[in-house]
């Protein structure tokens, strides 16, 4: 399973919501729909430090680098590019 689709189906797995017909986009900010809670953004952090082997820097906890799958990818690919250097 590739990153897009990891992170995809973590959020689809932790929505607040009751509805199974949610189609979530790579750009659809989860926390705005209200399709999250609070107590999300705590598990989704550890979710992606766990996932992908990274430490997400305090100055990096910042809502809008995981508002979006493509948010997230954004932070991930950096990260990893410098991880490798």
């Amino acid at each position: 399973m590739d990153c897009r689709n990891e992170i995809r189906k973590f959020i689809m797995e932790n929505l607040s919501i009751d509805e199974d017909n949610v189609k979530l986009g790579d750009d659809d900010n989860y926390f705005e729909l209200r399709f999250v809670n609070s107590l999300f953004a705590m598990k989704l952090v550890n979710f992606v430090e766990q996932s992908f082997e990274i430490e997400i820097d305090n100055d990096e906890l910042d809502l809008k680098n995981f508002s979006t799958i493509n948010n997230i990818m954004t932070l991930i690919d950096k990260k990893t590019v410098n991880k490798r250097n």
